[in-house]
């Protein structure tokens, strides 16, 4: 069945949305629609614009033999914002106080709608570096995570604090709480990751980095390289923070149980650069 240039063009749209950051080549597309490329070429083109005037991404073109066309995805400022309101709008309800400095964030975290949001916008702001794994540490973070590989199209890998059979074998370390100064235990199963991949660490809440700390130092232990760490809320910081090179997207900024308040503003989003491309 030969395919019409409308029929095409909805396929092909949603061929690139859900396989980001993969490389198609254009027989791929040739062969699926019956068409010359001449007439993909083109068809990508009006995909190419479509997708550049919405903010939806970027194609990019890789020419030679074994070339093709890769959909990158990409947020607006504008979009960021909006997302950052969403986050502080549901987040900075009274009833989500907990002792301690921290928030319930729990329904938060389980919204798929928002979590794809979240997922694409710091997608955007570590799209164009080579990262080959997401990592998080259980629980909380996972939501997020998954999120992000949605986005970039790599795996992701869960740390845990204590041990499972149905991890085998698995690389442990101690680290220090940056919040609570004590002595903590994480692990990583040793089929996890491979030697010199790239890994984007992320999760919900950070307060001093202690957690960020020892993922960090966890890398090390597999002989593998920090991408950069994406951060959804950061709480204000009364002590040193135990990492460097952070992105977050919300930042809270007070909270009163006795008044039952909660202050949030912007993370430093685009203060590092996360809106670029």
């Amino acid at each position: 069945m030969k395919w019409k240039r409308s029929e095409r063009l909805v396929d092909m749209t949603r061929h690139l949305l859900e396989n980001p950051h993969s490389l198609i080549p254009l027989t791929y597309f040739s062969e699926r629609y019956l068409a010359a490329k001449s007439s993909i070429s083109e068809d990508l083109s009006i995909v190419k614009e479509t997708f550049e005037v919405n903010g939806t991404g970027k194609l990019v073109t890789v020419s030679g033999a074994a070339g093709g066309v890769k959909y990158i995805p990409r947020v607006t400022e504008s979009e960021v914002r909006e997302v950052m309101a969403v986050i502080k709008e549901s987040l900075g309800r009274s009833d989500r106080l907990l002792p301690g400095g921290y928030l319930y964030m729990t329904d938060f975290l389980g919204n798929p709608k928002i979590m794809d949001r979240i997922g694409k916008v710091f997608a955007s702001a570590f799209g164009d570096m080579e990262i080959d794994v997401i990592m998080t540490v259980a629980t909380k973070g996972i939501s997020i995570a998954h999120a992000i590989a949605r986005h970039l199209n790599v795996p992701v890998v869960i740390v845990r604090r204590d041990s499972k059979v149905t991890e085998g074998s698995t690389v442990s370390i101690n680290y220090v709480s940056g919040s609570t100064r004590r002595i903590q235990t994480m692990l990583l199963s040793k089929r996890s990751m491979k030697s010199g991949q790239r890994v984007l660490i992320t999760d919900d809440f950070m307060k001093a980095g202690g957690t960020m700390a020892g993922m960090k130092n966890l890398l090390e232990e597999f002989d593998c390289e920090l991408a950069g760490i994406a951060v959804l809320v950061e709480a204000e910081h009364t002590e040193e923070v135990l990492v460097d090179d952070y992105l977050s997207l919300v930042k809270l900024r007070a909270m009163n149980e006795k008044d039952r308040t909660i202050e949030l503003e912007e993370g430093n989003y685009f203060k590092k650069g996360g809106n670029e491309g």
